[in-house]
């Protein structure tokens, strides 16, 4: 995507101008303009040339964008120039105009006659107009292109006032040398002089007001480029020195200390540190780094110290990415934004008609060409279309900055909407709603247990199964024996050669086809399983030795997100490869009511179509088997710890990797759509309120719209609605909360366990308990240390009966 700055905008039929006329360039995929920090950003295999060429051809002054803009800060202060030269003059004319014409007012006695009056209230006006030149060039150019744009209502409407003003100083200068100096001081009354500049100094007033704002509307952008510090430590030769980080390269060495921040992205190759990496990810905990660890530029270091050997610098580090996908996110535009803008595009010609009927109708009717004048300038300065155009762009740019600050990177304004838009929110399990890393939990040997281990490790430390790396690392002081013929079972396992025996590790059902197991094996493999643990079996000679349960832990947020979803009103469902037991125990875990299990990546995107069909469907994965359901998903959000074919595919990334980004996700999209429309409604009630007001329909009721009034309530209009999107800045992260559940602990001392045999079987019966979540047996100690949510001393007690011990 290529970016130019755009000069000259003005208002919503100003955009919608360029982005038609860059529209029809060829190689032009699509284009947008973002009326707020005045860019353009294109799509397509085009020359910058053509575009350029394209935007000046329609009237504004375009140039390549190589660094982000400053022109919102530019321009608030030159409009700051304009508005106090504009009201100083203003201020001597309301003098003349109103003091000393009205109330007699002290004045240069040698110019206090009509003529002179009336003269020095034009140079007043025209030095008001000079000052506010711009709003005259601009609109001339966009009358001569034929598409007349705010800035063309404003110079009608002040030049109007201005040319009949004129005409009367006229007739003023004849009534006075003609000596009818009563007639001619009648006159000065009927002057307009005061309306013109008024107008032009009303309308800067509140183009001043909006510039502040949106320039308030930008402080995400420039609060993440702040982050990043301006110099940077780097070891040459084994001395420090300190460098402008522009001059880092991939490979260079960095120190930082304590309350320093990261440069660059990179490894640390020596020291060890605490980093808080809350500007990036959300999350405000610290996080402890060592040798081998990655760390992000404009992470803070909170103790320790590192040296980091650079891997990314510049724009290729991750903040430079932040700061790259709020601006692209600015940029697009959102789909309800094309009811305004096809409105936007016929707004001004349709004012035109109006006031000329209106004029027209009032000559008509009452012969006052004044006070018909009157009512088609009111008109024409009161019409709004800038607060339909700003109505979209400033919501979206407020609620994708304040997504960043909470964690969240929309890639575009369409997933801001859409994100407003969700009923139902698809979780894949594994590394989303988990940690994605296993670990053992239980060893149930049916012989004996040395030898189960053994044959685990040996197997799978070949293994690069994450089941398989998880068992390695737990039993890596078991006995390694040799493992000839290793092989790779697809979906099942793996197997190898001891010796002259065959050995498997896998799944209880692929076992149960190369080995013989009991029903009662069985019966404890099922227990575990409707624990919510994954099951591997290993048989050696047909011989099953023993179960091994591992468990990946639920991350700590899970239960509370999905409450928060259920508040908001969103259908929480699970869609999992994982076993039917495993994901029934997940999903009742975290109190889901609806899951899939035994899914394919492909049946993932199936089940999302369906989903679909209910409403605006989200879907949640980290893995390369999730891409296809976070394409097809009306958005899809990619967990940012996992991988970068999961990043790209989705619409949204959440750094941090924890699912209350998903809640801040859909409820700043919530707030932000809610916004769009507070403003879309705010912008078309106001011109539907005010043009009949200024035509003159309250007239019979004794009330008439000035148009220095229309001029004033014009510019608060889009005033308002800025204000009204900065608003979405209070917005409350939701924060990760952890669940803390009600635990109790009994102790049971147990008569009778032999063996590790026994031992298993102990355990396995206590934790089929309701309530138990947790019971550490040990045979040789004879003790049992039950955990639970109830009391179930009882139950235990029973169950440990029945299985022929005793409890003593």
């Amino acid at each position: 995507m290529k970016k130019y700055t755009v000069k000259g905008m003005s208002c919503a039929v100003c955009a919608q101008k360029v982005e038609n006329a860059v529209s029809k360039v060829d190689g032009v995929e699509n284009c947008s303009v973002n009326l707020i920090t005045g860019t353009l950003s294109v799509n397509g295999a085009t020359v910058d040339e053509t575009i350029i060429k394209a935007v000046q051809d329609a009237g504004y002054s375009v140039q390549l964008q190589t660094e982000p803009t400053q022109s919102a800060k530019k321009a608030t202060e030159k409009l700051g120039f304009r508005l106090v030269l504009s009201c100083v003059t203003v201020l001597v004319l309301m003098y003349i105009t109103m003091g000393v014409v009205m109330w007699g007012f002290p004045f240069v006695s040698a110019f206090k006659n009509p003529f002179a009056l009336a003269v020095i209230q034009f140079i007043l006006a025209t030095a008001v107009m000079v000052i506010n030149r711009k709003f005259f060039i601009s609109g001339a150019k966009s009358i001569l292109n034929g598409s007349p744009n705010m800035d063309a209502l404003v110079s009608l409407g002040s030049g109007a006032s201005l040319i009949y003003s004129v005409v009367i100083t006229v007739i003023i200068a004849i009534e006075q040398f003609s000596g009818n100096i009563m007639t001619a001081t009648v006159q000065l009354h009927g002057l307009y002089y005061e309306s013109s500049a008024m107008i032009l100094a009303l309308i800067t007033v509140g183009k001043t007001l909006e510039s502040v704002a949106k320039g308030r509307t930008t402080n995400a952008i420039t609060s993440l480029m702040s982050l990043a510090p301006s110099t940077a430590t780097l070891i040459i030769d084994g001395k420090e020195k300190i460098v402008v980080v522009s001059q880092i390269a991939v490979g260079d060495e960095t120190i930082v200390r304590a309350g320093g921040k990261f440069a660059c992205d990179g490894v640390i190759i020596s020291g060890e540190c605490s980093v808080d990496e809350s500007a990036l990810t959300g999350e405000s905990v610290p996080v402890d780094k060592t040798v081998g660890d990655t760390v992000s530029s404009a992470t803070t270091i909170k103790s320790g110290y590192a040296i980091v050997k650079a891997q990314r610098v510049g724009e290729d580090t991750t903040l430079s990415e932040i700061v790259k996908t709020v601006e692209n996110a600015n940029a697009s535009k959102a789909r309800i934004s094309r009811v305004a803008d096809k409105i936007s595009a016929i707004f001004v010609p349709i004012v035109f008609g109006i006031a000329i009927i209106t004029t027209l109708a009032w000559f008509i009717g009452s012969g006052d060409i004044g006070f018909s004048l009157g009512r088609g300038i009111s008109v024409i300065v009161i019409s709004c279309p800038c607060a339909l155009g700003l109505a979209t762009p400033v919501a979206v740019m407020v609620g994708s900055g304040m997504g960043a600050r909470c964690g969240v990177l929309y890639k575009s304004a369409q997933s801001l909407e859409n994100a407003g838009r969700i009923k139902t929110v698809a979780l894949d399990k594994t590394g989303t709603i988990t940690l994605g890393k296993p670990v053992v939990t239980d060893v149930i040997a049916f012989d004996n247990e040395n030898e189960l281990t053994s044959v685990a490790y040996s197997l799978e430390k070949l293994s690069e199964h994450p089941l398989g790396v998880a068992i390695a690392e737990e039993f890596s002081d078991a006995k390694a024996v040799e493992i000839k013929d290793f092989t790779t079972l697809s979906g099942s396992g793996v197997s190898g050669m001891i010796e002259d025996q065959i050995v498997y590790g896998g799944n209880v059902k692929f076992i149960c086809s190369v080995a013989i197991i009991t029903d009662e094996q069985k019966r404890q493999s099922e227990k575990l399983q409707e624990q919510g643990k994954t099951v591997v079996a290993f048989s050696r000679g047909g011989k099953v030795l023993g179960l091994i349960a591992l468990q990946d832990e639920i991350k700590q947020d899970a239960q509370f997100a999905v409450e928060r979803f259920k508040e908001m009103g969103i259908e929480t469902v699970i869609i999992t490869g994982d076993s039917e037991i495993v994901a029934k125990a997940v999903a009742k875990k975290i109190g889901v009511e609806r899951y899939f299990a035994s899914v394919l990546p492909n049946g993932k995107a199936e089940i999302l179509e369906k989903l679909k069909l209910n409403g605006k469907t989200a879907f949640v994965g980290d893995g390369i088997n999730d891409a296809p359901a976070l394409t097809v998903s009306d958005l899809g959000i990619a967990i940012g710890t996992g991988t970068e074919i999961a990043i790209d595919s989705a619409q949204v990334v959440l750094p941090s990797g924890n699912l209350m980004g998903v809640v801040n996700t859909l409820k700043i999209g919530q707030k932000t759509l809610k916004n769009i429309k507070q403003n879309l409604f705010w912008a078309f009630l106001y011109n539907c309120l005010a043009i009949p007001i200024a035509c003159g329909a309250l007239v019979p009721l004794g009330i008439t719209l000035t148009p220095a009034i229309g001029a004033l309530a014009m510019s608060l209009s889009s005033v308002c609605v800025v204000t009204n999107a900065l608003r979405l800045n209070f917005y409350k992260e939701e924060k990760t909360k952890k669940i803390v559940e009600k635990a109790m602990e009994f102790t049971f001392k147990i008569e009778g366990m032999m063996c590790p045999h026994c031992e298993a079987r102990v355990k396995t019966t206590i934790e089929s308990i309701d309530g138990v979540t947790v019971a550490d047996v040990n045979y040789k100690k004879g003790t049992a240390i039950v955990k639970a949510e109830k009391d179930v001393k009882v139950a235990v007690e029973t169950a440990i009966k029945e299985q022929g011990y005793k409890v003593l």
